[in-house]
């Protein structure tokens, strides 16, 4: 317990607990307006094509700035989402099927990089590989500043277009009808869901992140029908998810923290989907007897 305490008291895990509960606060708000638009597996294929970005970066540039590896895992992730787009767009394929061809290329490429790098000579001191899986013990007091940054600006900026996204999801031709640019707000939450899944991949990793993005929503869909409690919800879920991932992930060495923080959004999913005050399996069991 004392060892405990004394971990809590350390200045970096208390800057990785505030980054992780941003993190996940503003993944669940995110993926709210993403699960109800059902373009959740796209962000799955963002978050896989957010790996070659960092791999390119760090083979052109030597260098394993953050920002810097953000900005390739970013590029490549636009490009992904285009490359479904347009696969949809000009082919016969249906979208689930492009997601599932644009992740598996992305991804694999990415794996490719990776061991490129590893096999080099100064490749194995990359930690690159931190990002495939997320590690929150590996992280410094500025990436984590800079993911709990990006995460409340995310936040103030699905504030700020909450009605928007709102009339635009659930009555696209009446937001036309009021003059809204529909268009231009499925762009700005395409460009939030790129934005939380490059600021999320170093804590969660590129295979787990799209989880943080589902997760915690579906949860919360057990518990309410009202879309400004289920957003609000969807994020404490996340949040606690991302705490409770974080600080196991640190505390027990060598632990990675993505797979963890979507351990406990299962845990909390499990409890939703059976307790859950709406759509709960023991409530509709109670119900019908």
């Amino acid at each position: 317990m004392e060892q405990f305490s004394a971990l809590l008291s350390s200045a970096n895990l208390q800057w990785v607990l505030i980054g992780s509960l941003l993190l996940g606060f503003a993944s669940g708000v995110i993926g709210s307006f993403v699960l109800l638009k059902k373009q959740s597996l796209i962000s799955d294929a963002m978050a896989h094509a957010a790996l070659p970005g960092v791999c390119i970066v760090y083979i052109l540039f030597q260098t394993k700035t953050v920002p810097y590896l953000l900005t390739g895992a970013a590029v490549t992730s636009l490009i992904a989402t285009q490359s479904i787009q347009t696969i949809v767009k000009w082919s016969r394929i249906k979208t689930d099927a492009a997601i599932g061809i644009t992740l598996s290329v992305f991804f694999g490429l990415g794996i490719v990089l990776l061991t490129y790098i590893q096999q080099n000579a100064t490749g194995n001191q990359a930690g690159l590989d931190s990002f495939i899986f997320g590690q929150a013990a590996s992280l410094v007091k500025g990436d984590v500043q800079l993911i709990a940054a990006g995460a409340l600006c995310l936040i103030i900026l699905t504030a700020l277009f909450f009605k928007e996204f709102k009339i635009s999801i659930f009555d696209p031709q009446f937001a036309k009808g009021l003059g809204l640019p529909v268009t231009f707000f499925n762009a700005v939450l395409l460009f939030l869901v790129v934005a939380v899944v490059v600021i999320g991949i170093q804590m969660v990793g590129v295979v787990l992140i799209a989880a943080l993005l589902i997760t915690p929503p579906i949860s919360a869909r057990y518990w309410t029908d009202q879309l400004g409690w289920m957003t609000m919800l969807a994020g404490i879920f996340g949040a606690i998810s991302g705490v409770s991932g974080a600080v196991l992930s640190t505390a027990i060495q060598n632990l990675p923290t993505g797979p963890i923080i979507v351990l406990s959004a299962s845990v909390i999913f499990l409890f939703s989907l059976l307790f859950g005050t709406k759509k709960g399996l023991l409530l509709k069991g109670g119900r019908n007897a």
